[in-house]
Protein backbone atom coordinates (compact mmCIF):
# COMPACT_ATOMS: atom_id res chain seq x y z
CA UNK A 1 0.00 0.00 0.00
CA UNK A 2 1.74 3.40 -0.87
CA UNK A 3 0.81 6.47 1.51
CA UNK A 4 1.08 9.87 0.63
CA UNK A 5 0.88 11.89 4.03
CA UNK A 6 -0.38 15.69 3.93
CA UNK A 7 -0.06 18.53 6.01
CA UNK A 8 -2.71 21.18 6.64
CA UNK A 9 -1.76 25.15 6.39
CA UNK A 10 -3.00 28.00 7.96
CA UNK A 11 -6.89 28.14 8.48
CA UNK A 12 -7.00 24.69 10.24
CA UNK A 13 -5.83 26.22 13.41
CA UNK A 14 -8.03 26.58 16.50
CA UNK A 15 -7.40 26.77 20.45
CA UNK A 16 -6.78 23.60 21.83
CA UNK A 17 -5.06 22.32 19.11
CA UNK A 18 -2.03 19.93 20.74
CA UNK A 19 -3.07 19.79 24.14
CA UNK A 20 -4.49 16.23 23.75
CA UNK A 21 -1.23 14.80 21.98
CA UNK A 22 1.41 16.46 24.16
CA UNK A 23 -0.90 15.05 27.25
CA UNK A 24 0.42 11.78 26.13
CA UNK A 25 3.33 12.21 23.90
CA UNK A 26 6.69 13.03 25.69
CA UNK A 27 8.26 13.93 22.07
CA UNK A 28 5.67 16.26 21.24
CA UNK A 29 6.25 18.14 24.73
CA UNK A 30 9.66 18.01 24.11
CA UNK A 31 9.32 19.38 20.30
CA UNK A 32 7.16 22.05 22.00
CA UNK A 33 9.64 23.11 24.80
CA UNK A 34 12.46 23.18 21.87
CA UNK A 35 10.20 25.49 19.50
CA UNK A 36 9.33 27.97 22.19
CA UNK A 37 13.35 28.01 23.40
CA UNK A 38 13.52 29.13 19.45
CA UNK A 39 10.66 31.26 19.15
CA UNK A 40 11.42 32.93 22.62
CA UNK A 41 7.35 32.66 23.65
CA UNK A 42 5.14 29.16 25.12
CA UNK A 43 4.12 28.08 21.86
CA UNK A 44 2.51 25.41 23.48
CA UNK A 45 0.63 27.38 26.11
CA UNK A 46 -0.87 29.58 22.93
CA UNK A 47 -1.96 26.56 21.17
CA UNK A 48 -3.82 25.31 24.19
CA UNK A 49 -4.94 28.55 25.96
CA UNK A 50 -5.11 31.51 22.69
CA UNK A 51 -6.47 34.23 22.84
CA UNK A 52 -7.68 33.27 19.24
CA UNK A 53 -7.31 36.66 18.16
CA UNK A 54 -3.12 35.64 18.87
CA UNK A 55 -3.21 32.63 17.51
CA UNK A 56 -4.65 33.78 14.46
CA UNK A 57 -2.25 35.99 13.46
CA UNK A 58 0.14 34.69 10.74
CA UNK A 59 3.00 35.04 12.69
CA UNK A 60 2.26 32.59 15.46
CA UNK A 61 -0.22 30.54 13.59
CA UNK A 62 2.26 29.65 11.03
CA UNK A 63 4.83 27.93 13.62
CA UNK A 64 2.23 26.84 15.81
CA UNK A 65 0.66 24.38 12.76
CA UNK A 66 4.27 23.21 11.72
CA UNK A 67 5.06 22.42 14.98
CA UNK A 68 1.80 20.75 15.92
CA UNK A 69 1.92 18.65 12.72
CA UNK A 70 5.73 18.00 13.02
CA UNK A 71 5.15 16.78 16.51
CA UNK A 72 1.65 14.65 15.24
CA UNK A 73 3.80 12.97 13.00
CA UNK A 74 6.92 11.46 14.99
CA UNK A 75 4.80 10.42 17.27
CA UNK A 76 2.83 8.66 14.90
CA UNK A 77 6.46 7.37 13.65
CA UNK A 78 7.28 6.07 17.24
CA UNK A 79 3.92 4.18 17.47
CA UNK A 80 4.41 2.82 13.88
CA UNK A 81 7.89 2.60 13.32
CA UNK A 82 7.15 0.83 9.67
CA UNK A 83 5.49 3.55 8.64
CA UNK A 84 7.85 5.39 6.34
CA UNK A 85 8.25 1.41 4.44
CA UNK A 86 4.54 2.30 2.96
CA UNK A 87 5.58 6.45 2.47
CA UNK A 88 6.12 7.36 -1.13
CA UNK A 89 5.29 10.50 -1.24
CA UNK A 90 3.84 14.03 1.41
CA UNK A 91 2.48 17.11 0.65
CA UNK A 92 1.27 19.99 2.59
CA UNK A 93 -1.21 23.08 1.66
CA UNK A 94 0.90 26.53 1.04
CA UNK A 95 2.33 26.28 5.12
CA UNK A 96 2.05 23.13 5.39
CA UNK A 97 4.50 22.33 2.47
CA UNK A 98 7.28 23.09 4.87
CA UNK A 99 6.11 20.50 7.43
CA UNK A 100 6.28 18.08 4.40
CA UNK A 101 10.18 18.81 3.59
CA UNK A 102 10.88 18.73 7.03
CA UNK A 103 8.96 15.43 7.78
CA UNK A 104 10.66 13.75 4.41
CA UNK A 105 14.04 14.90 5.88
CA UNK A 106 14.55 17.72 3.86
CA UNK A 107 15.36 20.12 6.69
CA UNK A 108 16.08 20.17 9.86
CA UNK A 109 13.21 21.05 12.86
CA UNK A 110 15.20 23.97 13.93
CA UNK A 111 15.82 25.66 10.84
CA UNK A 112 12.07 24.86 10.01
CA UNK A 113 10.94 26.47 12.67
CA UNK A 114 12.93 29.79 12.22
CA UNK A 115 11.59 29.20 8.53
CA UNK A 116 7.93 29.39 9.38
CA UNK A 117 8.34 31.66 11.63
CA UNK A 118 10.29 34.39 9.29
CA UNK A 119 7.49 33.49 6.81
CA UNK A 120 4.64 33.98 9.11
CA UNK A 121 6.05 37.59 9.97
CA UNK A 122 6.88 38.70 6.45
CA UNK A 123 3.80 37.51 5.41
CA UNK A 124 1.73 39.16 8.24
CA UNK A 125 3.97 42.74 7.24
CA UNK A 126 3.00 42.45 3.70
CA UNK A 127 -0.18 42.09 4.36
CA UNK A 128 -0.40 45.14 7.21
CA UNK A 129 1.25 47.23 4.41
CA UNK A 130 -2.03 47.41 1.93
CA UNK A 131 -5.91 46.60 2.46
CA UNK A 132 -5.98 43.12 0.95
CA UNK A 133 -8.39 39.93 1.08
CA UNK A 134 -8.96 36.16 0.53
CA UNK A 135 -12.36 34.31 -0.06
CA UNK A 136 -13.27 31.06 -0.91
CA UNK A 137 -15.76 30.98 -3.55
CA UNK A 138 -18.32 27.65 -3.47
CA UNK A 139 -19.50 26.14 -6.49
CA UNK A 140 -18.24 28.20 -9.33
CA UNK A 141 -15.83 26.72 -11.63
CA UNK A 142 -12.60 28.06 -12.23
CA UNK A 143 -13.08 30.13 -15.80
CA UNK A 144 -15.87 31.89 -14.01
CA UNK A 145 -14.36 32.89 -10.86
CA UNK A 146 -11.13 33.82 -13.25
CA UNK A 147 -13.77 35.87 -15.69
CA UNK A 148 -15.40 37.53 -12.07
CA UNK A 149 -12.03 38.58 -10.81
CA UNK A 150 -10.73 39.95 -14.10
CA UNK A 151 -14.11 42.26 -14.46
CA UNK A 152 -13.55 43.25 -10.63
CA UNK A 153 -10.30 44.13 -11.19
CA UNK A 154 -8.70 47.87 -12.55
CA UNK A 155 -5.42 49.55 -12.70
CA UNK A 156 -4.98 50.20 -9.24
CA UNK A 157 -6.69 47.39 -7.56
CA UNK A 158 -6.77 43.36 -8.49
CA UNK A 159 -8.66 40.06 -7.57
CA UNK A 160 -7.35 36.80 -8.68
CA UNK A 161 -7.56 32.99 -8.33
CA UNK A 162 -5.30 31.88 -5.58
CA UNK A 163 -6.06 28.33 -4.26
CA UNK A 164 -7.18 25.40 -6.62
CA UNK A 165 -7.83 23.29 -3.52
CA UNK A 166 -10.55 20.93 -5.20
CA UNK A 167 -13.57 21.08 -7.26
CA UNK A 168 -15.99 23.72 -6.73
CA UNK A 169 -13.76 25.12 -3.74
CA UNK A 170 -11.29 27.99 -5.25
CA UNK A 171 -10.34 30.91 -2.90
CA UNK A 172 -9.58 34.66 -4.88
CA UNK A 173 -6.98 36.90 -3.45
CA UNK A 174 -5.88 40.32 -3.81
CA UNK A 175 -7.11 43.65 -2.65
CA UNK A 176 -9.89 43.96 -0.54
CA UNK A 177 -11.38 46.17 -3.15
CA UNK A 178 -11.57 44.16 -5.90
CA UNK A 179 -12.06 40.89 -3.70
CA UNK A 180 -15.49 42.48 -2.65
CA UNK A 181 -16.40 43.33 -6.26
CA UNK A 182 -15.65 39.84 -7.06
CA UNK A 183 -17.09 38.22 -5.05
CA UNK A 184 -20.16 39.48 -5.84
CA UNK A 185 -19.91 39.09 -9.53
CA UNK A 186 -19.00 34.89 -8.47
CA UNK A 187 -22.70 35.03 -7.08
CA UNK A 188 -24.25 36.79 -9.60
CA UNK A 189 -22.57 33.65 -12.03
CA UNK A 190 -24.28 31.09 -9.70
CA UNK A 191 -21.78 30.94 -7.25
CA UNK A 192 -23.33 28.68 -3.78
CA UNK A 193 -21.29 30.85 -1.54
CA UNK A 194 -18.89 33.36 -0.88
CA UNK A 195 -16.63 33.00 2.65
CA UNK A 196 -14.02 35.51 3.21
CA UNK A 197 -11.43 33.80 4.91
CA UNK A 198 -9.63 34.32 7.94
CA UNK A 199 -6.27 35.59 7.13
CA UNK A 200 -4.20 38.50 6.99
CA UNK A 201 -4.53 39.47 3.55
CA UNK A 202 -3.73 38.56 -0.64
CA UNK A 203 -1.70 35.68 0.00
CA UNK A 204 -0.34 33.83 -2.89
CA UNK A 205 -0.04 36.82 -5.33
CA UNK A 206 1.91 39.56 -5.97
CA UNK A 207 1.22 41.37 -3.03
CA UNK A 208 3.30 39.35 -0.98
CA UNK A 209 6.38 39.93 -3.31
CA UNK A 210 8.04 41.93 -0.03
CA UNK A 211 8.11 38.84 1.98
CA UNK A 212 9.45 36.63 -0.73
CA UNK A 213 12.66 38.84 -0.69
CA UNK A 214 12.67 38.25 2.91
CA UNK A 215 12.46 34.34 2.92
CA UNK A 216 14.75 33.92 -0.16
CA UNK A 217 17.51 35.26 2.19
CA UNK A 218 16.38 33.08 5.02
CA UNK A 219 16.12 29.90 2.73
CA UNK A 220 19.95 31.03 0.95
CA UNK A 221 21.15 30.68 4.73
CA UNK A 222 20.19 27.02 5.98
CA UNK A 223 20.99 23.97 4.74
CA UNK A 224 18.65 21.67 2.91
CA UNK A 225 19.47 17.71 2.20
CA UNK A 226 18.31 15.59 -0.53
CA UNK A 227 14.36 14.07 0.46
CA UNK A 228 13.75 10.61 1.35
CA UNK A 229 10.48 10.80 -0.16
CA UNK A 230 9.12 12.97 -3.27
CA UNK A 231 7.65 16.13 -2.08
CA UNK A 232 4.29 17.64 -4.28
CA UNK A 233 4.64 21.49 -4.87
CA UNK A 234 2.49 23.73 -4.64
CA UNK A 235 3.70 25.82 -7.42
CA UNK A 236 3.76 23.42 -9.91
CA UNK A 237 1.88 20.12 -8.52
CA UNK A 238 4.98 18.14 -9.24
CA UNK A 239 7.44 15.77 -7.10
CA UNK A 240 10.98 17.63 -5.87
CA UNK A 241 13.37 16.23 -3.67
CA UNK A 242 16.83 18.50 -4.07
CA UNK A 243 18.09 21.46 -2.18
CA UNK A 244 17.93 23.64 -4.83
CA UNK A 245 14.61 22.61 -5.87
CA UNK A 246 13.42 23.59 -2.30
CA UNK A 247 14.87 27.08 -1.84
CA UNK A 248 13.62 28.03 -5.32
CA UNK A 249 10.18 26.61 -4.20
CA UNK A 250 9.09 27.39 -0.88
CA UNK A 251 9.94 31.03 -1.91
CA UNK A 252 7.93 31.29 -5.26
CA UNK A 253 5.43 29.71 -2.92
CA UNK A 254 4.18 33.29 -0.96
CA UNK A 255 3.24 34.67 -4.57
CA UNK A 256 2.22 32.16 -6.47
CA UNK A 257 -1.64 30.09 -6.99
CA UNK A 258 -1.78 27.06 -4.68
CA UNK A 259 -2.23 23.93 -7.52
CA UNK A 260 -3.45 21.44 -4.54
CA UNK A 261 -5.85 19.86 -6.29
CA UNK A 262 -3.51 19.55 -9.34
CA UNK A 263 -1.25 18.06 -6.60
CA UNK A 264 -3.46 15.34 -5.32
CA UNK A 265 -4.61 14.11 -8.56
CA UNK A 266 -0.40 14.01 -9.55
CA UNK A 267 0.00 11.74 -6.45
CA UNK A 268 -2.97 9.38 -6.86
CA UNK A 269 -1.48 9.20 -10.78
CA UNK A 270 1.73 8.39 -9.46
CA UNK A 271 0.26 5.35 -7.76
CA UNK A 272 -0.61 6.64 -3.88
CA UNK A 273 -3.60 4.71 -2.64
CA UNK A 274 -3.99 5.78 0.70
CA UNK A 275 -3.81 9.26 2.57
CA UNK A 276 -3.16 10.22 6.16
CA UNK A 277 -3.64 14.23 7.15
CA UNK A 278 -1.51 14.76 9.94
CA UNK A 279 -2.55 18.01 12.05
CA UNK A 280 -5.38 20.14 12.86
CA UNK A 281 -8.95 19.97 11.54
CA UNK A 282 -9.76 17.54 8.47
CA UNK A 283 -9.48 20.23 6.05
CA UNK A 284 -7.39 18.15 3.57
CA UNK A 285 -9.47 14.90 3.81
CA UNK A 286 -12.48 17.05 2.52
CA UNK A 287 -10.77 18.36 -1.01
CA UNK A 288 -9.86 14.80 -1.21
CA UNK A 289 -12.96 13.21 -1.16
CA UNK A 290 -14.19 15.91 -3.82
CA UNK A 291 -11.02 14.70 -6.18
CA UNK A 292 -11.72 10.80 -5.36
CA UNK A 293 -13.83 9.71 -2.99
CA UNK A 294 -12.96 6.28 -3.13
CA UNK A 295 -9.24 6.91 -2.00
CA UNK A 296 -9.21 6.37 1.82
CA UNK A 297 -8.09 9.12 4.30
CA UNK A 298 -7.12 8.46 7.78
CA UNK A 299 -6.66 12.18 10.04
CA UNK A 300 -4.42 11.96 12.81
CA UNK A 301 -4.24 15.34 14.27
CA UNK A 302 -3.79 14.41 17.75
Amino acid sequence: MNIGILFPGQGAQAVGMGAALCERSSIARDLFTEASQILDFDLLELCQTGPAEQLNRTEFCQPALFVHSFAALKQLEADRPELWDSVAAVAGLSLGEYTAVAAAGGVTFADAVRLVHIRGRAMQAAADAVSSSMSSIIGLDQDKISDACQAASDPQHFAQVANLLCPGNIAISGHTAAIERAEELCMAAGAMKAIRLQVAGAFHTPLMQPAVEQLTAALANVEFKQTRVPVYSNVDAGPHTTPDEFRSLLARQVVNPVLWEASLRAMLAAGIEQFIEIGAGRILAGTLKRINRKTPCENLGE
